[in-house]
C-alpha cells in the first residue's frame, strides 16, 4: 500500500494556536506523535509521561494533548511529544476519534462509521 501523508492541523486546544503540517499515517502506532518543535510553537501542556516501544526500543515520551484536524474533520486527542521524530506521526487513537480510516485498495484516507457498542 506504500505511505500515507496527510496534511493535519494540530491545534492548542486552550489558546487556539494551529500548526499545519505533513503528517504520516501510522496504522500500527496507537498514539500521535509530534516532534518537539510542535510542542514548543503551540505551548502544549505536558501532562505526564508515558511508556513506549520503538523501532529503536523502550523508550519514554511526553504526554499532552490536542485538537487535530484532518480532511475537513476535527477531534481532541492525546498525542505524544518526541525529542527525536522531525516528522508527525498520525496513529489510531486520532484516526478512530475523526471518524477515518486507511483505504488499502486507495491508499487514501476515507470516512468509516464511529461506533458506541
Amino acid at each position: 500500500m506504500g505511505h500515507v501523508w496527510v496534511d493535519v492541523g494540530i491545534a492548542n486546544p486552550i489558546t487556539g494556536q494551529r500548526v499545519d503540517v505533513k503528517a504520516l499515517v501510522d496504522t500500527s502506532a496507537i498514539f500521535t506523535v509530534a516532534p518537539w518543535w510542535v510542542h514548543e510553537r503551540l505551548g502544549l501542556m505536558i501532562i505526564g509521561r508515558r511508556g513506549v516501544r520503538t523501532a529503536k526500543g523502550y523508550t519514554e515520551l511526553d504526554e499532552s494533548f490536542a485538537l487535530v484536524e484532518v480532511k475537513g474533520k476535527r477531534a481532541a486527542t492525546p498525542i505524544l511529544i518526541s525529542r527525536e521524530l522531525s516528522e508527525t506521526l498520525i496513529g489510531v487513537i486520532t484516526l478512530e476519534a475523526l471518524g477515518l480510516t486507511v483505504d488499502p485498495t486507495t491508499g487514501e484516507l476515507k470516512e468509516v462509521e464511529i461506533l458506541l457498542l
